[in-house]
């Protein structure tokens, strides 16, 4: 069968084409301009290259639009892209393949959907999950197999997927694991006497005359798109770019056919399948319901997402009953029956080198689609839960936390230091997740600077929240008091730093975790991402004595996470306390926190966007000096003075790289002139990889020492740079590359390294 399948894969390649055709031609069923813009979307996210390419598929009551974008392969030979580029598709296996094969085995009465999954894998090791748990993600079980052991092939992985149990309740908890379809891929082969990948064919691909669609396809075949290059992968001792072998680490342990992932295809082999599943008599319908418990906060079907943490597809418009999935490699589709649309979008963001990224994409073009629909009337509709990575999770300490049944918090009594950023992925604050976690007495609360909303600009007195004693930390004292700590077990923090030194919630964590180690109690981290990444570390390690606003001899932007910083902490400031880390998972060091899929909310009254917070290591450095743009609209996205001339400035400063200056007037009310009027620049990002924020803020003081040397002051950056050779080579006007030298990086470097986190594989 295996061979048969294979020659006809083969003949279906040999008419490969090379460039990229252009658009077709528009119907009455689309809007032309947000056709327009759709085009402009993708090839935004090609320029800033983000995805190498891609290929699209729009349909709506039987008209098509479709193209392709950019490039399939960037090395070592660069090859356009065309419409019937063979992807990847990764998880888009679990609803192509996997769970339809189940629900054509429910329709042929071979299998129920509720009964216990035991029933048909009599070795797996609980008894109470049932195939509908494994199809909604329900199950209780964690991720992903682990990777570490070296187990290799199908029915090793099998084995250790059966022996998995659950970490909850089955039925409470929706985990997106690739277990669950690892399970019914299986209950496919045991129940029908077919491996996945034949039964698949015969009963799906083959009857919907999908061509194109395979696991194992033949790596000969040039129209298949590469992923990744692997270094260390056990199966590929040298270098190599994955093309035609699956992306996905388990299954291609699996020998390259498992329930989660493996499957291959093209967009208009995934438009017969969305064509099929819409058109409601190849299917059960019951397959696209939403089947999850109603007291459940996410929406699944049994195997479509429909409202979850996943859902970016969806954009803002599509309705609830609308569904679709994600796949880690980067393609996603979302079919809406109210208006008999859907549309299919396929990338290789993995390649080359697994740093791409879809999810602003994603949610994009949901929107734009959905606008794009003649005769289509959409109400939005609230998202209620928060957006992560396309066909990952990205968890932070509290999700990974709750994931765990707040194992490392049962039988204590905890205060929690946290404020409006200590949120789940859903919105919900830590503090309420606490008070009603099982087996937790949370007995107190601590604020940080700004209060426990985070908009106070002054010291903050105590207060109650919930009920509960609200002690400040930020006014007559910064530390915790000894009768505070008492009758407590353990000090949680949960905050959201914005990875900057002088950004003084790390100094609160530091002071912190000092109290609980005189206290002897425990000091649990939940760990958050950088929201500007953890990848660039820029600008000079803090010289002299520390203090509220340079806690610890650290770089400016120095690239770690709170709970690593706890770590170093630690260590080199020898705090004898009990530290756990509850670490971020499915987190790449070089993600943006939007990148990550994360919600963001303001940190601090003046921090207002992420793009503030990633100039901020830089403009905060001028704040003492000049205007920064606080009692603005648009706070850290501006500087000026009185006798700064903005296009004058501006040219000083075209060499920077990843920002573009555009001269401004305008009048701050508050801090640095205040009620002065101003001349200055706005900042815009224009490339995040290539922002150097630290060095943007040197750039301005060197420029302006150079312009305007007796009316700059200069020496209102010492407090916050704290490194005095730099400010002296500011002052001399010597250059960036004289600086770096100074800024001692690479020890930083060596140091920081034995304290950042090795995450887990999602």
């Amino acid at each position: 069968m295996r061979r048969a399948r294979l020659l006809l894969f083969l003949l279906a390649a040999a008419c490969a084409t090379a460039p990229a055709p252009p658009p077709h031609a528009t119907s009455p069923s689309f809007d032309a301009a947000k056709l327009t813009e759709i085009d402009a979307a993708i090839d935004d996210a090609v320029a800033h290259k983000r995805i190498p390419g891609g290929v699209l598929w729009i349909e709506h009551d039987g008209d098509t639009y479709h193209r392709a974008y950019g490039k399939r392969a960037l090395t070592p030979d660069v090859e356009w892209a065309t419409e019937d580029t063979i992807y990847d598709i990764a998880s888009l296996t679990k609803v192509v393949a996997t769970a339809p094969s189940i629900w054509l085995l429910i329709a042929d009465g071979k299998i129920a959907l509720d009964a216990p999954a035991r029933m048909y894998l009599p070795e797996l090791a609980d008894d109470a999950i049932t195939v509908r748990h494994l199809l909604t993600h329900t199950s209780g079980l964690r991720p992903d197999l682990d990777l570490h052991e070296q187990w290799m092939g199908y029915d090793e992985g099998i084995r250790h997927a059966l022996a998995e149990k659950p970490r909850h309740r089955p039925g409470t908890v929706f985990i997106y694991s690739d277990i669950n379809y690892i399970l019914l891929g299986e209950i496919v082969h045991r129940v029908s006497g077919e491996t996945l990948d034949d039964f698949a064919f015969r009963r799906i691909f083959t009857p919907l005359g999908m061509t194109d669609t395979n696991f194992q396809p033949s790596q000969g075949v040039v129209r298949i798109a590469p992923t990744e290059r692997l270094y260390d992968d056990p199966l590929a001792p040298d270098p190599v770019i994955l093309r035609g072998v699956v992306h996905d680490p388990t299954a291609r342990r699996m020998d390259g056919v498992a329930g989660h992932a493996g499957l291959f295809s093209t967009a208009a082999d995934l438009a017969k399948f969305a064509r099929a599943v819409l058109a409601g008599n190849f299917f059960p319908r019951e397959m696209t319901e939403i089947a999850t418990p109603p007291e459940m906060p996410i929406k699944r079907a049994a195997g479509f997402d429909v409202d979850s943490a996943y859902s970016r597809p969806r954009g803002d418009l599509f309705p609830i009953g609308s569904f679709g999935h994600t796949g880690w490699t980067g393609g996603f589709f979302w079919i809406d029956p109210s208006s008999h649309a859907f549309y299919i979008f396929l990338s290789n963001r993995v390649h080359p080198n697994g740093q791409g990224s879809v999810t602003a994409l994603q949610q994009r073009l949901g929107t734009l689609v959905a606008e794009s629909l003649r005769g289509a009337t959409f109400t939005p509709v609230p998202r209620r839960v928060g957006w992560v990575t396309g066909g990952g999770a990205a968890q932070n300490g509290i999700d990974v936390l709750d994931a765990n049944g707040y194992a490392a918090l049962r039988g204590l009594r905890i205060g929690l230091i946290t404020n409006q950023t200590g949120i789940d992925h859903a919105g919900n604050l830590t503090i309420d997740l606490l008070r009603g976690a099982p087996d937790v007495t949370l007995v107190s609360v601590f604020s940080p600077e700004h209060g426990i909303s985070g908009i106070a600009d002054d010291n903050i007195s105590d207060d109650r929240i919930r009920g509960l004693p609200l002690y400040s930390l930020y006014g007559d004292r910064r530390k915790p008091l000894p009768e505070q700590l008492a009758n407590l077990d353990a000090l949680v923090f949960d905050i959201q730093d914005i990875g900057t030194r002088f950004y003084t919630y790390i100094s609160t964590m530091g002071l912190a975790m000092e109290a609980a180690a005189d206290a002897k109690i425990k000091f649990i981290v939940l760990d958050r991402v950088n929201p500007i990444g953890g990848d660039v570390v820029e600008g000079p390690v803090l010289q002299g004595d520390t203090n509220f606003t340079g806690f610890h001899p650290i770089a400016i932007r120095h690239g770690m996470t709170v709970g690593e910083l706890a770590r170093m902490f630690r260590a080199e400031r020898k705090i004898d306390v009990d530290l756990t880390v509850i670490p971020v998972h499915g987190w790449a060091r070089n993600q943006w926190q939007d990148e990550a899929g994360l919600p963001w909310v303001n940190p601090s009254p003046n921090i207002r966007s992420l793009d503030a917070a990633a100039l901020y290591p830089g403009l905060g450095l001028l704040e003492r000096a000049l205007s920064v743009g606080r009692g603005t609209d648009t706070p850290f996205e501006i500087v000026g003075a009185p006798y700064i001339e903005g296009a004058v400035l501006a040219r000083e400063l075209r060499g920077v790289r990843g920002v573009s200056f555009t001269p401004i007037r305008f009048t701050p009310t508050a801090s640095t002139f205040a009620n002065t009027e101003c001349g200055g620049l706005r900042i815009a990002i224009t490339n995040r990889r290539q922002l150097r924020s630290v060095e943007l803020g040197v750039a301005i003081a060197s420029a302006l020492v150079r312009l305007y040397p007796s009316q700059f002051a200069v020496d209102e950056i010492e407090p916050l740079l704290r490194d005095k050779e730099t400010l002296n080579a500011i002052r001399a006007g010597r250059t960036l590359d004289d600086m770096r030298v100074f800024w001692r990086i690479d020890a930083f470097l060596a140091r920081r390294a034995k304290y950042l986190t090795r995450w887990p594989s999602q």
